[in-house]
């Protein structure tokens, strides 16, 4: 019994992505493998639902941008792997690759998309910290005596 419904799980989010558009998308540490094709509007993440997987508002309101930004928010469906990084740096590498997806699909989004800076790869990470100092930057406190 437990078997077969584990079977028709697998079977709902097996989507077939046939004539599809590939991009990846990167952000921090994170790396997203994204997946579009002309659908209904449902964007998978790792074998889950998007809401699912993003609980924060901001980074769903942040990953259906490009496609409210092309006013076709109901027009393709996503599927995406990420993985690397937290949750911040997840939606944004989704967000560059669903933008870089939707380009292949038509030029025409490249104008609007890039006035947006959503194709471009937002190349800020994480400063390494360096030896004799407490963080990247942060000294220990200085004692007079």
């Amino acid at each position: 019994m437990e078997n077969t419904q584990a079977n028709l799980k697998t079977e709902k989010l097996k989507l077939d992505f046939k004539d599809s558009k590939y991009a990846t998308g990167r952000r921090k540490t994170s790396i997203a493998k994204v997946w579009l094709k002309k659908g209904s509007g449902k964007i998978y993440v790792n074998g889950k639902m998007f809401s699912e997987y993003f609980v924060n508002d901001n980074h769903k309101m942040q990953i259906t941008r490009p496609f409210e930004l092309i006013n076709q928010p109901t027009e393709y469906d996503v599927r995406c792997h990420v993985k690397g990084g937290g949750p911040t740096g997840q939606a944004g590498a989704m967000v560059h690759g669903i933008s870089k997806a939707l380009v292949m699909f038509d030029e025409n989004f490249k104008s609007t998309l890039k006035s947006e800076k959503l194709t471009t790869r937002d190349s800020r990470a994480v400063e390494r910290k360096k030896p004799g100092r407490k963080k990247a930057r942060r000294s220990f406190q200085f004692s007079k005596r």
